[in-house]
């Protein structure tokens, strides 16, 4: 039976591509700007994942689609001017990764298309509607509103018992962020634990930031999702190890790279939804005619890894939720 369904499927799948490859303009070569917040070699991923989305609907790199890809180092002050670049470049649709990213591509084009991944597009006032986003932005957001982000400090209790003080590095330049912080400190309050803040614009200020959260007597630390967080994260997940904190993250990404624990958002899957999106538009579809989706699929990670290296014993009832664990 399970054979047979991977055939029919395959059969369907086959025959579904060839009508996108057939409907596509006959020697039409679309142009896809890639703007990403960190760097092509730490987020190579994303851009493979919109790849693999691309060939599924029936798209051939370098024969009906080529992407200019731009990345801004973690430095969301370079987007204006990444995004002048790829419009001087004519692409046809611009992808962003990324709040500020989006904003900034917002600000600077209203007629080429935009699709966003990864953004709190209601939160920030990019749209005002998720089921008409209007204008030329559509395209898939984090999850609805920041409920998510509770996640990250129950599931950083449920690990150390007793924990009664943590901190949060975020980036307040980051629209989305203030949303998250204050979902976080909500349920603080429902916990009885203290929250305490380490806004961090730029990398210089990361060490010392690390360095103050020891002084206090941190116990455990969140970091937020942000250009500069996941273009860091390796220093990031270094000085948490050096301070020896606990820390819980919002991509998987930094689990890998490390750390103790991550609950959020596939960013990869979303960047593989992002070419349905791409499709619809490059056939003829308005993209503020095109329903916002909401990131459905959520990936817990743990690095039991680096919960040996702190001493700490993670609850079965936690692994037992966890989608992944590092060994």
């Amino acid at each position: 039976m399970i054979q047979r369904r991977v055939f029919i499927a395959g059969v369907v799948g086959s025959f579904g591509h060839r009508l996108v490859a057939e409907a596509q303009p006959a020697g039409k070569v679309w142009r896809v700007g890639f703007l990403g917040a960190e760097s092509a070699s730490t987020n190579h991923h994303f851009v493979e994942a919109f790849r693999a989305g691309m060939r599924e609907r029936g798209y051939v790199e370098g024969q009906t689609f080529t992407i200019e890809q731009r990345w801004a180092e973690g430095r969301s002050e370079r987007f204006h001017d990444l995004t002048g670049d790829l419009i001087r470049h004519q692409v046809n649709i611009i992808v962003t990764v990324s709040t500020p990213a989006t904003l900034a591509a917002k600000s600077s084009t209203r007629t080429i298309p935009i699709v966003f991944i990864a953004v709190d597009p209601i939160g920030t006032g990019l749209i005002s509607s998720l089921a008409r986003p209007g204008g030329n932005v559509t395209g898939l957001s984090l999850a609805l509103g920041d409920e998510f982000a509770g996640k990250w400090l129950e599931l950083l209790a449920e690990a150390i018992p007793g924990l009664s003080r943590v901190a949060v590095l975020w980036n307040p330049t980051n629209p989305s962020n203030a949303g998250y912080l204050k979902t976080v400190e909500a349920s603080a309050q429902t916990l009885g634990t203290k929250i305490a803040p380490q806004g961090v614009a730029t990398p210089d200020r990361l060490e010392s930031a690390f360095g103050a959260m020891a002084s206090a007597h941190t116990q455990a630390v969140i970091v937020f999702i942000d250009p500069l967080t996941v273009r860091y994260r390796e220093r990031i997940v270094g000085l948490a190890a050096k301070k020896r904190l606990p820390a819980m993250y919002g991509m998987r990404e930094f689990a890998d790279a490390g750390g103790l624990m991550a609950y959020g958002s596939s960013v990869s899957a979303l960047c593989r939804r992002a070419s349905v999106y791409v499709d619809k538009i490059f056939r003829g579809s308005n993209p503020g005619e095109l329903p916002v989706e909401q990131a459905t699929q959520f990936e817990f990670v743990i690095n039991l890894k680096t919960a040996k290296t702190l001493g700490l014993k993670i609850p079965r009832s936690l692994l037992l939720r966890a989608d992944e664990t590092i060994q």
